[in-house]
């Protein structure tokens, strides 16, 4: 260590790294998620033509939301630990929760709120990934890690 309390770790291994690829995983899955959903009801009667039927499967779209808050959870709360802003995770849980009470709404069929909401949540979701990077790249504390 030649008298360096803590030598300077490869890019690879800083946190911020990892917040950042999350964060780009997260924020690609969330506006996969939105975008499937807006498109759903208007291509769901030609999945089965092209053998994509098994898209409109609720258990797809139920992954896909599952898929977008474990990573969303993961990566921002590993860029909480750093920046200490609770304002990307306050978008997060919003997000999270208009889009699963979208899904809910629209699997029992309540009004035509489900895709909209489900849509707005998985953007608002994008939204906290974006929102966390930047608040890595602008914090003093993510720069020195």
């Amino acid at each position: 260590m030649e008298g360096r309390a803590n030598p300077e770790k490869p890019a690879a291994d800083r946190p911020t790294a990892t917040v950042d690829v999350l964060d780009r995983v997260g924020a690609t899955a969330s506006i996969a998620c939105a975008v499937h959903c807006a498109l759903m009801p208007l291509v769901v009667t030609l999945l089965p033509l092209i053998g994509l039927s098994f898209l409109a499967d609720e258990r797809v779209e139920w992954g896909l939301l599952a898929l977008s808050a474990t990573v969303g959870i993961v990566s921002l709360c590993l860029g909480f630990r750093t920046h200490r802003s609770r304002r990307a995770l306050t978008l997060l849980s919003v997000g999270i929760g208009l889009a699963s009470v979208g899904r809910i709404l629209e699997s029992r069929h309540i009004g035509p709120w489900g895709v909209p909401a489900v849509v707005v949540g998985g953007l608002i979701v994008a939204g906290a990934h974006l929102f966390n990077q930047y608040l890595c790249l602008t914090c003093r504390s993510c720069q020195t890690h």
